[in-house]
């Protein structure tokens, strides 16, 4: 499978963006999906994971309830809303997915391990 991510681009702050990643050549239904993303001068974090098998969402403490990750898995598609957003949000931002029918425990969602397939990224600037 392949990911394409995009909906990407300069926002205000303040403002939503909805990203989306499609899969090709695969199918999303039974992969749990990542987004990441990458700052400027900084490491790649764990932003969001929709899990395949229960539809369960995870997001990492600085989302504040203002990104949703979603998922249809008629378009395979994972979507990411992002509302309210700051200059601290840009970022390249990534989508990934794990190898099929596999679970993880605990946090291993926020790991980038188990994530084998990942898309190109999209960026997101933010104006202040």
């Amino acid at each position: 499978v392949q990911l394409q991510a995009s909906g990407g681009g300069l926002v205000q702050a303040g403002g939503s963006l909805r990203l989306s990643c499609a899969a090709s050549g695969g199918t999303f239904s039974m992969r749990t999906v990542g987004w990441f993303r990458q700052a400027p001068g900084k490491e790649r974090e764990f932003v969001a994971a929709i899990r395949w098998y229960d539809r369960h969402t995870h997001y990492n403490d600085f989302v504040g309830g203002r990104f949703t990750i979603s998922r249809d898995n008629a378009k395979n598609t994972v979507s990411l809303q992002m509302n309210s957003v700051g200059p601290e949000d840009t970022a390249v931002y990534y989508c990934a997915a794990t190898a099929p029918n596999r679970r993880m425990v605990g946090t291993a969602h926020r790991s980038q391990a188990p994530y084998d397939v990942w898309g190109q990224g999209t960026l997101v600037t933010v104006s202040s």
